[in-house]
């Protein structure tokens, strides 16, 4: 029976684990919370980078690597390449797509952190939606802004930031209130394409905010490339790599 390593990351990532038999592995970078209700082996930590995880795939007998981790975990995408290479197996890849901006929305894309912060300094009550780097640079807030920070935990703000912890999906009613309550007049947000967190975008478009969208990086050719859980799920049936529970 072929074994599969599932990378995850995204929420897609676990609607495939949830179909893999004991005989694959469900990989977890350790952020967020582990699922303990799978019937696959899941494995939580890094492997040390492409040379870690090649050794890895060698002598668990991994004959297919799946990456469904986050659009923005650019490194472990390449790290999956080079390792299935080293490792002579397969690499596939479920990518999410893009949300794409609408004729009423006011998106303003920036490549990194300094074009963010240029772009941002005529505004006064951000509302980051990027995970926690943010939290490196609450040093450098300016006098006239105050930031609201939401990550997937509670961490200490200062005195110019509150950072609130909550995990998706988020309802709209409520994307409304934390806009409102906190006078928000920009968001800054990943390009996720997740329907969890699409909300916030429903907001600023509601509102005439514009939006700082933080660039996708470029994610490395794969072996086969999928759009959808339906997508791989079929794929890993025909190729027998799949055993569902």
């Amino acid at each position: 029976m072929k074994r599969v390593l599932l990378l995850g990351g995204v929420t897609e990532a676990l609607a495939i684990a949830r179909r893999l038999g004991p005989q694959h592995i469900y990989s977890l970078a350790g952020v967020g919370r582990v699922p303990t209700d799978l019937g696959c082996e899941v494995r939580v930590g890094g492997f040390g980078g492409a040379e870690g995880l090649a050794t890895f795939v060698q002598q668990a007998g991994i004959d297919l690597i799946l990456d469904a981790t986050h659009p923005y975990a650019a490194q472990i995408s390449h790290n999956a390449v080079t390792a299935a290479k080293m490792a002579g197996v397969p690499c596939w890849a479920l990518r999410r797509p893009a949300w794409q901006a609408g004729p009423d929305d006011d998106w303003r894309e920036v490549a990194d952190w300094p074009e963010l912060i240029t772009a941002l300094a005529p505004f006064q009550r951000p509302l980051f939606t990027l995970g926690r780097e943010p939290l490196q640079h609450l040093h450098e807030i300016p006098a006239h802004q105050f930031w609201t920070l939401r990550a997937l935990d509670v961490y200490p703000g200062n005195e110019r930031c509150e950072v609130i912890g909550a995990r998706g999906p988020f309802r709209l009613q409520d994307e409304r209130e934390l806009f409102e309550t906190r006078n928000i007049d920009v968001l800054i947000s990943k390009n996720s394409g997740s329907t969890a967190t699409e909300p916030k975008l429903d907001v600023a478009r509601e509102r005439g905010l514009p939006v700082l969208v933080l660039k996708r990086p470029v994610l490395p050719e794969v072996d086969r490339t999928f759009w959808s859980v339906g997508e791989v799920l079929d794929a890993l049936r025909n190729s027998g790599h799949s055993n569902p529970l």
